[in-house]
């Protein structure tokens, strides 16, 4: 006997109707994306054209319309170190800090008290950055100014450690500050990233008699190196546009030095701008933009191989 069903041989299929909704929805969600993806394009060249654009004028600044420099390079230069210094600091404390609380959140810790833990890491982030330097400029400055004087004394010999030691608000006090902010960010994605690793590779390594380290080590970090990656390197960005917190705290002088306890520290862009807006006008006004523009650039560029080195690292995995 034949059959008489008419159904294709694949098996049941949905009715059209529903496939017509359904490659609408499609459409329609495709294009909501693409054009959520080309406004944010659309604002950051737009932000990098106003930049540029307000920034021209700055070039022919000098004298006291560069701040008492001679030029606009000779003014960005030392808020650009000072910048960079202070950001490198902030990652050197956090990094390793922030994968080792990831790691006790995910892999060392019970899980009730693991839960505790990441909220009071989450509740980091909430703090606003005043608060921050708040504390950094009326406590965290008293507390560490024992320790420059003993580093000092010590270990003066050290270019970076060399006296004499006037004050507690220094550049690397700034970095402390900054370590402490940048740590719930990097902190929260290392965890996540941490707890994606397969589970199976890491039964398999401890059946072959690895400890809980060589486990982690031999699967969770190779799993999880681009996670990683990308994590600092956020943490880095926010490390660079700190403003209040930095501001509040660096007693900045804007001399280039590698010591990090003197009292004199070099400045940093976002610091700058935000104490010397509110009273500039003119040609002054174009120099802080052009500052501005140089943190847009630095930022853009971390961000940029940020996610080289992520990719890089997901295409050797």
């Amino acid at each position: 006997m034949t059959s008489t069903s008419t159904e294709p041989r694949g098996g049941p299929t949905e009715p059209l109707e529903d496939q017509v909704v359904s490659r609408r929805g499609d459409v329609v969600f495709a294009g909501l994306a693409r054009g959520a993806g080309l406004l944010i394009m659309l604002a950051l060249a737009g932000v990098a054209l106003f930049l540029l654009l307000q920034s021209i004028p700055a070039f022919s600044a000098s004298g006291d319309q560069a701040y008492g420099k001679d030029n606009i390079v000779l003014y960005v230069w030392p808020l650009l170190y000072g910048t960079v210094i202070a950001a490198v600091i902030a990652l050197i404390i956090a990094t390793p800090l922030a994968i080792g609380v990831a790691l006790v959140i995910s892999h060392y810790a019970p899980r009730r008290l693991a839960r505790y833990i990441g909220y009071a890491i989450d509740l980091l982030a909430a703090v606003p950055s005043v608060v921050y330097g708040l504390w950094g400029r009326e406590t965290l400055q008293s507390w560490v100014f024992p320790v420059y004087q003993w580093l000092a004394d010590n270990l003066g010999f050290i270019p970076l450690f060399a006296g004499p030691v006037t004050t507690g608000r220094t550049i690397l006090t700034a970095g402390v500050v900054l370590a402490v902010m940048a740590l719930p960010i990097i902190t929260a994605l290392c965890r996540e990233v941490f707890a994606q690793t397969p589970r199976m590779h890491e039964e398999a390594a401890l059946a072959l008699g690895a400890t809980r380290w060589e486990m982690i080590r031999m699967t969770v970090f190779p799993y999880s190196r681009s996670g990683v990656t990308s994590a600092v390197m956020l943490g880095l960005g926010r490390a660079l546009g700190e403003t209040m917190a930095v501001a509040m705290v660096l007693a900045a002088s804007g001399v280039i030095t590698i010591n990090l306890i003197s009292s004199q520290n070099p400045s940093t862009i976002a610091a700058s701008i935000a104490l010397n807006y509110s009273n500039a006008s003119g040609i002054k006004t174009n120099v802080l933009i052009f500052g501005g523009l140089v943190l847009f650039v630095v930022t853009f560029a971390v961000n940029f191989l940020g996610r080289w080195l992520a990719a890089r690292g997901q295409a050797k995995g």
